[in-house]
């Protein structure tokens, strides 16, 4: 598995907006050395939120180095998607012709 910063960014984000809050609520209750660990840690996860974009920013420009594999995995996919559409076009048309047919000759003979 690899790193993906577009999947870290966000959070990378949300836990420096957190701690920015966490300045505010530890600073209203008069707790200083609580509202300095918010700080300092706001500033951490804010630096590594600028680098994971820098790094996004990077790879956008950059030919991915699985593309062969990911295109197969693509083709893959597509022809199992045209398979079930076949597949619910044929009982779709079953079902068109079993309604067609009307209700007395849908149901089984009754009498032995």
């Amino acid at each position: 598995m690899t790193f993906k910063p577009a999947l870290w960014f966000p959070i990378a984000v949300v836990l420096s907006v957190a701690n920015l809050v966490g300045v505010g609520f530890a600073a209203a209750s008069a707790e200083g050395a609580h509202a300095a660990i918010h700080a300092g840690l706001a500033l951490l996860f804010g630096l590594w939120a600028q680098r994971l974009r820098q790094r996004l920013g990077r790879r956008d420009l950059a030919t991915p180095l699985d593309a062969p594999e990911a295109l197969a995995a693509l083709e893959a996919d597509v022809n199992r998607l045209r398979q079930e559409v076949s597949e619910m076009q044929e009982r779709l048309d079953f079902a068109e012709r079993l309604l067609a047919q009307g209700p007395e000759r849908r149901r089984a003979d009754p009498q032995p």
